[in-house]
């Protein structure tokens, strides 16, 4: 089970972090590249008896340094500890990155963060990583660094998929063209948003079809568009089927941006109060409908081609589906 620390203060005062195979990244995601550094991390502490641990900061350094170009996150900070506990870390610092921690030299950050709090005996990091002020510490910085604090370091290739390098920045860029499917290759599962349901307008019950109203705990939110979902009652463990529209509701005038999802089956019991929204399949652009009967009779389209899909992914072998 894993142990999330917060400040270095906590972790020192633990005593139980180090030693540790150490990997220190964002990790916003945690897509296929980072499950790799977790696992090369994993090895390194099992032949020495060492914990697995994860360096990750909140908010997201850029946020502090340039906020204008601050990414919109892929995980909310709940989201990414969960991910990375199921990608084997056991102890996880969450750094608060702040003026002073963005300040620090690449020396002193490996030496007192790394080392000294952390108990870093070896630290793994991907081969464009950069660190320290101004991203000044290099990977042959690093590995100088490491070899006069007795800390071994080892660099990993950035993995591939389809030709393409997998990075959070290359899964934003899918995921607000609407390709989601191209998104779940290089995260290695779909892309899902955690949420609270909240009161709709009322529309869909009374004019089109009952929806779920949903409020995303990220972020980063798919680009506009109808896609075929699963939805999770986080809950009580419930699944459903389901289709969900990212958009303005431009039919009915709409302003915000809203997500609203359709159960292709109904529920048993009281309507879930939070869920997860697992992403598969864009099916087609938000547009706007004359009247709300036109709208009605293309969701129902809409719900007879998500039904064919998940026809098909059921007649699948479990190893076809993909995980979630």
């Amino acid at each position: 089970m894993r142990t999330v620390f917060q400040s270095l203060a906590d972790a020192a005062a633990a005593d139980d972090f180090g030693p540790c195979a150490l990997t220190i990244g964002n990790f916003d995601g945690v897509h296929l590249g980072h499950r790799t550094l977790l696992k090369q991390t994993e090895r390194i502490a099992a032949m020495h008896g060492w914990r697995t641990a994860v360096l990750t900061f909140h908010p997201h350094p850029t946020a502090i340094v340039a906020p204008e170009r601050a990414p919109k996150m892929l995980t909310s900070l709940q989201q990414r500890l969960r991910l990375l506990e199921s990608a084997g870390a056991e102890r996880i610092m969450v750094l608060p990155f702040t003026q002073e921690v963005a300040l620090m030299s690449p020396e002193t950050f490996l030496r007192e963060v790394a080392v000294e709090a952390l108990g870093a005996h070896s630290v793994v990091v991907g081969q464009n990583f950069r660190f320290g002020h101004k991203q000044s510490g290099t990977p042959e910085i690093l590995a100088e660094l490491g070899h006069r604090f007795g800390v071994e370091t080892h660099f990993l290739a950035p993995v591939t998929i389809r030709g393409e390098v997998v990075s959070s920045s290359a899964i934003r860029r899918h995921l607000a063209n609407g390709n989601v499917s191209r998104a779940a290759r290089l995260l290695g599962r779909c892309f899902s948003l955690d949420g609270e349901i909240v009161r709709g307008h009322g529309i869909g019950s009374t004019q089109t079809v009952p929806t779920l109203n949903f409020e995303p705990g990220s972020e980063m939110i798919p680009g506009k568009g109808v896609y075929i979902t699963e939805t999770e009652d986080l809950e009580n463990q419930r699944r459903w089927h389901s289709i969900t529209n990212v958009g303005t509701r431009p039919t009915f005038e709409g302003q915000g941006l809203t997500v609203e999802t359709f159960l292709l089956s109904p529920f048993d019991g009281q309507s879930p109060e939070r869920i997860r929204l697992y992403f598969r399949r864009f099916v087609r652009e938000e547009r706007k409908f004359p009247n709300p009967e036109g709208l009605k009779t293309q969701i129902l389209k809409d719900v007879t081609r998500a039904k064919r899909y998940w026809s098909r992914v059921e007649n699948l072998q479990p190893a076809d589906v993909g995980s979630r």
